[in-house]
């Protein structure tokens, strides 16, 4: 089954609707992770270790823009 994760992207056009991308694990304290399209792109919201994600490459499948910035859905 196909997982899917938002990241939020400051600005637009720094990747593209069918990219591959590559994905960077960061930790924080007490067993939460977050992570980054490479190189720094776009960032992820934080997860618990249960929701913790082991794939290290995806596929952007779509890119929203709101008056928050721009969110790009991945899916692996």
């Amino acid at each position: 089954m196909a997982r899917t994760m938002e990241f939020k992207m400051e600005r637009p056009n720094l990747v593209t609707v069918g990219q591959e991308v590559d994905i960077r694990e960061g930790t924080l304290p007490n067993s939460v992770f977050y992570y980054v399209i490479e190189p720094a792109v776009a960032m992820s919201g934080n997860f618990s270790l249960g929701e913790r994600l082991f794939e290290r490459k995806g596929t952007v499948t779509d890119i929203k823009e709101n008056d928050r910035g721009f969110y790009v859905t991945v899916t692996f």
